[in-house]
């Protein structure tokens, strides 16, 4: 199972996340997303959220992350946690935007 939540900042995003807790989810399975990768690691710290890896990815695509652009990387890291593909596009529209996403998963593949 999985719940997203496309927010405008990270004030929201701290919301979100205490509302996400609230209903069973742990912080370390809460992804938060922004087309900026420097921003996606300061708010990922700044929250205490986790952090895509290989755990959630695989090795496969943890590594081909590496040569793809940022929207197909972020696409791939949503698939990864469950969204469909057309969803992963979605999403990622959303964060052409300037919003951030959260992606809350107890079910990584």
């Amino acid at each position: 199972m999985y719940k997203v939540h496309v927010v405008e900042n990270g004030v929201q995003a701290t919301d979100t996340v205490n509302m996400l807790q609230t209903e069973g989810f742990e912080k370390d399975s809460i992804y938060l997303f922004a087309h900026d990768k420097d921003r996606t690691e300061d708010l990922t710290e700044a929250t205490g959220l986790g952090e895509m890896g290989i755990k959630e990815q695989g090795l496969v695509d943890s590594v081909g992350n590496m040569f793809k652009s940022r929207g197909d990387e972020l696409r791939n890291k949503f698939e990864a946690l469950g969204l469909s593909s057309n969803e992963a596009s979605q999403y990622e529209v959303e964060l052409d935007k300037g919003r951030l996403v959260l992606v809350a998963s107890d079910e990584v593949k």
